[in-house]
Parts: C-alpha cells; structure tokens; sequence
C-alpha cells in the first residue's frame, strides 16, 4: 500500500472473499466492500495465489478491468510479480506496464427447457464423478459429431492458461496462453485409446453422461462450487466473447516462467 501511495496512486483495501476471523488481522487496515470499490477501479492487484485470480477473473473481466497478480501463493503460473518484487508496482503509475490477453470459456448447462446454470471460466471446467468410487461415461460431440466417450473419473475441457494447472496433471499438453484452443483432458481413463484433444477455438463442445453412466457427475467452473449433474443434462462448452487482461510488468518469455516455476517444485 505504501508503494502504490507514494507513487501518487489511491489504492482501496478488499477482500475478495470472507475471511477466518479468528485470524487476527493487522488493526490499521481498513478493508473496503469489493463491490463497492469494483465499478470505479482501473486495476485489481491480486495478493495470493492462481486461486485468487481465478476468483476475481470473472467479476474483473465482466467490469473490463485488468488484473495484476502477485505471488504469495505457491506456483503462481498467472501471476506477474513474486511478493520480493513489490518495488515494481511503482511502474504503475508511470503506464509502463502492458495489458496481456487470455481468452476464457463460457458454460451452460441445460436440463431439459431450462438452462439451470451459466458461468465463465478462466482455467478449465471439470466433469467428474466426484468422491464416489466408481467411473462415469462421458460423451463429448461437436457439431452433432462425437469427438470422444471415455470412461474414467471424468474430463477437463481447459483455455490454453488452464493448460498448466489441472489438465497437465491429468496429462495433458503445456499450451501457451497467447494461443487460441480448447483441450479436452481424460482423467485417469479406462480406455488406454483416450488421448488429450487439443481443438480450434471455434469449436462448440457438448458434454452428457451416456446411457451407460452412473447415476450423477458434477461439474466445476474454475476449482468454484459443484453442481450436480443428472442424467439427460447437456453441458455446452464454448470460447467466451470475454477475455481476461493481466498486467505485465516485466518483459519474460512464458517458458521462463514455466522453467522456473517447475524448478520449484
């Protein structure tokens, strides 16, 4: 806050989401409604992890304003600054700083007339079984046209800077955000014939249980809150008109950033 003040910018306090109270917080700060301070601000500088940004994405995104991360997490893929390098946040108020842009998924889910839910994504969207210990069918088609039906613990249908998170772990490709695709990833499938599909951004991706599925998948946008799916219910998945800008204050090639994060671990 310091940093920001004396470069003669005016930076409000949030916080994105409730926090444990019986942590005991610093007693001069003082925190602002975020959907206060939101329909004024010209950036949103998320202190945390890739979480954090997923979580103030989609409410950044629909308000068009850019997002810069830093890292006080653990990887921090999307994040431009790590919390030793605060001392660069005075480029701020100088404009040396570029907008980047991710392209992001739109979701809906029908069930029968009714759409009964609609979100936006920045990382993936995941179909799973869930903690039940059996496989679920998954159909997935494009254009009336059956792109692959897997058994397994589910799928992960990711935007290229989803492609490091999730979706690498269930083995799919590094993709580089810039890029336009949608992946399709198997989650520990069945079939040893089921491969990641890496698809034009074009593409419109319809998901279901088959015939032959257990009796409930769920379904997660961005690591958020599950949502059950029955049988007959048709998940449709698609690029987003709206994309999300992260701040980019340094000038990094992304495999600089994907050699140092994995030499982390």
């Amino acid at each position: 806050m310091q940093i920001l003040r004396e470069s003669g910018l005016q930076p409000r306090l949030c916080l994105p989401f409730d926090v444990d109270r019986s942590y005991e917080l610093p007693k001069d700060l003082r925190f602002s409604r975020l959907d206060r301070e939101l329909p004024n601000a010209e950036m949103v500088i998320c202190f945390g992890g890739d979480g954090t940004i997923l979580h103030m994405a989609k409410a950044a995104t629909r308000r068009g304003i850019p997002i810069l991360g830093v890292n006080i997490g653990t990887m921090g893929f999307m994040a431009e600054l790590e919390s030793t390098e605060l001392d660069k946040l005075s480029k701020l108020a100088k404009g040396e700083y570029t907008l980047e842009s991710r392209m992001m998924l739109d979701v809906t889910v029908q069930r029968e007339r009714d759409i009964v839910f609609h979100d936006i994504c920045l990382n993936d969207v995941v179909i799973t079984k869930g903690t039940v210990a059996r496989i679920v069918y998954l159909s997935v088609k494009s254009g009336g046209v059956q792109v692959m039906e897997c058994g397994g613990d589910g799928i992960i249908l990711s935007t290229p800077t989803g492609s490091t998170a999730y979706s690498l772990s269930a083995g799919g490709p590094i993709v580089e955000p810039e890029a336009r695709n949608i992946l399709i990833t198997p989650v520990c499938a069945h079939d040893v014939g089921s491969r990641c599909i890496v698809a034009s951004d074009s593409r419109v991706f319809t998901v279901e249980m088959a015939r032959t599925a257990s009796r409930n998948a769920f379904l997660i946008v961005d690591g958020g809150q599950a949502l059950r799916l029955n049988m007959g219910d048709v998940a449709t998945i698609q690029k987003s008109q709206l994309e999300t800008k992260l701040v980019r204050l340094k000038q990094r090639s992304f495999y600089d950033v994907v050699n140092a994060k994995f030499k982390m671990q």
